[in-house]
């Protein structure tokens, strides 16, 4: 199946970034808009407390979950936002180090953020996320 993306690598930009500075989907792809993936478990409750690579791991896995009910996969993505509850670029780089190890050669665009609180109690990871699929 062709896929819907197509990553634009910059021959201008700096090469350190990890990650598409740009990406594409056709007139005809049907774009997927992803609530922030958080770290919950099925109870509701955030997990693992207190882990920034812990808390990607499972927002990772909640967001394929969510993608693939809308019938895609991480290789549809087509824009990421990681959104970390610290001050810290330590911290920062812990959640950005799993998900960039999650998403494998398919590195899209994507803005790594530090912010000072997300929504559930004891969360410090979340990924935003927009999927472009062909139907």
């Amino acid at each position: 199946m062709a896929r819907a993306v197509t990553l634009i690598r910059s021959q201008t930009l700096s090469d350190v970034a990890e990650y598409a500075y740009a990406a594409t989907a056709p007139p005809e792809a049907r774009l997927i808009f992803l609530a922030g993936a958080c770290p919950l478990a099925a109870d509701g409750t955030v997990t693992p407390v207190g882990d920034y690579a812990g808390q990607a791991a499972r927002a990772v896995d909640n967001l394929r979950t969510a993608l693939g009910e809308a019938g895609a996969d991480l290789q549809d993505l087509i824009s990421t936002r990681v959104l970390v509850a610290s001050s810290r670029q330590e911290d920062l780089v812990a959640a950005w180090e799993v998900y960039r190890d999650a998403m494998g050669a398919h590195d899209v665009p994507s803005t790594l953020m530090g912010v000072t609180v997300l929504g559930y109690t004891d969360q410090l990871v979340e990924i935003e996320a927009i999927a472009a699929v062909r139907d």
